[in-house]
């Protein structure tokens, strides 16, 4: 068989190795397995950016961060959109895969990839996926690949954060990555003990924050780190679109949630108070042990999906266990954090505040 294989949207740790755990098995499995590599996730599928790969391009790349196949986002919501007259990137995308002779494609990615293999299965090609992304976002998975690593590389910026928040004794407040859920924010809050964790799935209150930031001022800590991910807003932005609210936010001057909640609690509490986002250092790097030892489950998982024809298909884990689900099932749904989640409980029982 010859197959195709692309990793799509943002970076994530682990990538390398997800590639790595996935065509070493097929190797194995499958002696004359034949490997291209799409360069640049779909858009290299579009415009038929590849390259034939050996076995041993697949050595010594466990540790290596980034992705080999190198990445970009080509939206789902512009795959109808006409590539040529009358023909539609998703057309096109399937006409070069077809012309590639590729008997199957192998998708590494997060939400807006998996909706893309799960059209592309649509129009006949056989597509197997990988759940990949810092968020840890994607429905029908307990784990990403990718999110381990985050949250590693955020609870260190915190730990090192605290000495600087006690040393001026300051309200720090560290932006986490995650628009639309904070699953990210809140593992990095609970690993570092934040006493604050804003995140989009409870809009934030001020005056809660302020309550916590005092009662700890109270007890002889005149420091404290807020946690909030990229997506949160306030119970007064609450009815207000995505779009809007940074719509807002920019005409004040707030080019980040985080430089906005900042300016919130020192008006409120008259503690100085800043700001520190991140960003993409949570997505390089090597990937963590656990994560390397995930993505090879993953990829000799997706590997013997394909040998036992099993398409149309993504790789998951589920109670401690690999399996996987249909991407029919999975492409277009979203996985909030629960309110009664064990992270939140344990957060709560400890004394963390969620501003609600």
């Amino acid at each position: 068989m010859r197959f195709g294989i692309l990793t799509s949207g943002g970076d994530s740790p682990g990538l390398n190795a997800a590639i790595r755990g996935v065509t070493k098995t097929l190797y194995r499995r499958m002696p004359d397995a034949e490997m291209v590599g799409i360069i640049g996730g779909y858009t290299g599928l579009l415009e038929k950016q590849y390259r034939e790969m050996k076995p041993e391009d697949f050595y010594g790349i466990m540790n290596l961060g980034g992705t080999i196949l190198r990445t970009t986002r080509q939206p789902f919501k512009s795959m109808r959109d006409e590539e040529e007259p009358g023909l539609a990137k998703i057309d096109k995308i399937v006409a070069n895969a077809r012309e590639l002779g590729l008997d199957c494609v192998i998708a590494l990615g997060g939400n807006g990839t998996h909706k893309t293999a799960n059209l592309l299965a649509q129009h006949g090609l056989k597509v197997v996926a990988l759940p990949k992304t810092i968020d840890n976002d994607i429905w029908g998975t307990d784990e990403t690949f990718g999110f381990h690593t985050a949250t590693e590389l955020g609870v260190e910026v915190v730990d090192r954060i605290y000495t600087t928040a006690a040393s001026h004794s300051r309200v720090i407040v560290v932006e986490i990555m995650g628009n639309k859920f904070g699953w990210l924010a809140l593992a990095v809050g609970l690993g570092s003990g934040a006493e604050v964790i804003v995140l989009p799935e409870i809009p934030y209150n001020i005056d809660k924050i302020s309550e916590t930031i005092f009662r700890r001022a109270e007890r002889g800590r005149s420091y404290s780190v807020v946690i909030v991910a990229e997506g949160a807003y306030s119970v007064a932005e609450a009815g207000i679109k995505a779009k809007e609210r940074v719509a807002r936010r920019q005409s004040l001057g707030f080019s980040a949630v985080s430089a906005k909640l900042a300016k919130e609690i020192q008006e409120a509490t008259g503690i100085e108070s800043r700001a520190m986002v991140p960003g993409h250092y949570l997505r390089g790097g090597a990937p963590s042990a656990y994560d390397r030892i995930l993505t090879t489950q993953f990829g000799t998982y997706a590997a013997n999906l394909i040998c036992e024809g099993s398409f149309g298909t993504t790789v998951a884990k589920k109670d401690g266990k690999i399996t996987h689900n249909p991407l029919a099932e999975v492409a277009g749904k979203t996985k909030p954090i629960p309110p009664d989640h064990p992270f939140i409980q344990a957060a709560r029982s400890t004394g963390v505040s969620f501003a609600d």
